[in-house]
């Protein structure tokens, strides 16, 4: 992997490099970082790499990737602290271990604490807005560091108010008191569950977002389009709503695939699908599945 790699980083690892990808691992390496930064940069805070997709003509722009000394977990009590780059299945096994509840459905989740808390990850009826009590955010167009409460977060269906130049260094949670024991098998029914629903390999998570009232894999198999291919990327036929690429496949044929769905849905049921998916390093006026434009 070379070091300007951003695509293959990603957990669909197709896509192109980016101009500069810094790994950054501490708040002096943040500060650093911060005077090279303005308003109009282009910018990408990378986790884990998944909710990603990268053109393969890749992002001119700098990629911030957090490194382990922002994947720390500590637990006082109730309260959760974790590191914006801490694991999500990581950090639920942890609060179970502890004896705490409300974080279970984070196992089956491949993200980071950090990107959890930009798109307002969920799953399994609960979220992090549900269970989020601060984030310490390192801003990197002021070179500052405050810590937002969760009022000021604005937390919405996989949405919050945090910007591209905002990094997530330290997350909060507030937990309850539970069993154990019943975390554990908690744990162990959802791992089972997204083994059998969802599909494995490389896959970005879900790709569309779920209109109210439906879900998105519903109008997508009603669409007779599980298992449909183009080119490198495929439709999973286990479920609908996660498309699937070949080693050594192409972004753009995901994102054509994502498009080919996207049209087919609103021809057969009229609802109009929009990315859950990050799209990065596409031409925005071309990009009409999200409803924030490229990143």
């Amino acid at each position: 992997m070379s070091d300007r790699a951003f695509g293959a980083r990603t957990t669909l690892r197709v896509g192109g490099e980016a101009r500069e990808v810094l790994e950054v691992g501490s708040l002096a390496d943040l500060e650093r970082l911060a005077g090279r930064v303005s308003a109009s940069s282009p910018l990408y805070v990378l986790g884990r790499g998944s909710n990603t997709l990268v053109a393969d003509a890749g992002f001119d722009g700098i990629v911030v990737h957090l490194g382990e000394g922002f994947a720390g977990i500590e637990i006082d009590g109730t309260r959760l602290r974790a590191g914006g780059a801490a694991d999500l299945p990581v950090v639920a096994r942890r609060s179970v271990d502890a004896g705490l509840s409300g974080f279970e459905w984070a196992v089956g989740v491949p993200g980071s604490m950090g990107g959890a808390v930009a798109m307002n990850a969920g799953g399994h009826g609960s979220d992090m807005a549900a269970s989020v009590q601060s984030v310490s955010v390192f801003d990197l167009v002021s070179g500052q560091l405050r810590t937002l409460g969760l009022d000021e977060l604005s937390f919405a269906y996989r949405s919050s108010a945090l910007a591209s130049h905002q990094v997530v260094v330290e997350v909060t949670l507030s937990l309850r008191e539970g069993d154990r024991a019943a975390g554990h098998d908690e744990l162990k029914s959802i791992v089972r569950w997204r083994r059998a629903h969802q599909p494995g390999g490389a896959n970005c998570g879900s790709v569309f977002t779920n209109p109210e009232g439906t879900s998105a894999g519903a109008l997508i198999e009603a669409a007779g389009l599980k298992g449909v291919r183009h080119g490198t990327a495929m439709v999973s036929p286990k479920h609908a709503n996660f498309i699937q690429a070949d080693a050594e496949g192409r972004a753009d044929d995901v994102y054509a695939l994502m498009r080919e769905v996207a049209d087919t849905v609103r021809a057969t049921s009229g609802v109009s699908l929009h990315s859950e998916v990050r799209l990065v390093g596409f031409d925005a006026e071309d990009e009409p599945l999200s409803e924030h434009g490229a990143h």
